[in-house]
């Protein structure tokens, strides 16, 4: 069985909730001309090498340097507060990416924990491992402790629900920490009660922290878009000379 994630309200209540559970849906974070604003600034980058197509563009990566316009999303007056909550005021985006699930791009993604990270180059430094290219930008699995202080915000250009794929996530998976392939087949068997919906509404938005089990099934009902615009947040330098790659080019 499934339960659903209730839109929360205040930032105090949200906070509590991310602490406890590693996630959060909250309500009205961007207005409908804020969505406008978006959507006219990511149709104008359709065509950038950036863009992954299957069917029409499903994917960019580094989004906020492929399409500058959409940084006025961080300053939005709701996004900054929900953030800093969570991770102080001296929080900043560390990578962005924008998701869209179509009727001709409807993946699904299994069970798994976000490990990586996006710096400006590589650097020999302890503990940082798994290095890899993805569209042009270095990243690599931090340590834990670095995943634990890092805070991800989703926002949803479009309404997400029961039949549009909405994320599945486990509550508390987050607390702990790093975990084998193993360790994740068996905590999705042993808390399959607990397997909760995240339904976003239109200008909502999900908080999670990166180590909390996440999956997304295929639409059963594919609509025309499911636009989200996720968001990575870190609040501290990385050590060794490593550099984020968006804290180094905001």
């Amino acid at each position: 069985m499934t339960a659903t994630r209730k839109v929360m309200g205040g930032a105090n209540e949200i906070a509590g909730a991310i602490e406890r559970d590693g996630f959060a849906v909250a309500s009205d974070v961007i207005d409908e001309k804020e969505i406008a604003h978006a959507l006219a600034a990511l149709k104008r980058a359709e065509h950038s090498p950036s863009a992954r197509r299957r069917g029409g563009v499903y994917a960019i990566r580094n989004l906020l340097s492929v399409v500058p316009e959409m940084g006025k999303l961080v300053d939005a007056s709701r996004v900054r507060p929900l953030v800093e909550g969570v991770l102080g005021a001296s929080c900043f985006v560390v990578r962005s990416i924008l998701f869209d699930k179509t009727p001709e791009a409807n993946w699904k993604v299994a069970w798994h924990q976000d490990l990586s990270i996006a710096v400006c180059a590589r650097r020999d430094v302890e503990g940082f491992g798994a290095w890899s290219e993805k569209a042009g930008v270095t990243h690599v699995q931090p340590p834990v402790e670095i995943l634990e202080r890092m805070l991800t915000l989703r926002l949803h250009l479009d309404a997400n629900d029961e039949a549009n794929a909405p994320l599945r996530v486990i509550p508390g998976s987050h607390a702990g920490g790093r975990l084998s392939a193993e360790a994740i087949a068996h905590l999705v068997r042993a808390t399959s009660e607990a397997v909760t919906l995240c339904l976003v509404p239109r200008g909502g938005a999900l908080l999670m922290r990166p180590l909390l089990l996440h999956a997304s099934s295929a639409a059963r009902v594919p609509q025309q878009h499911r636009r989200v615009v996720h968001l990575e947040f870190a609040a501290a330098p990385l050590p060794g000379g490593l550099e984020w790659y968006h804290g180094a080019n905001k």
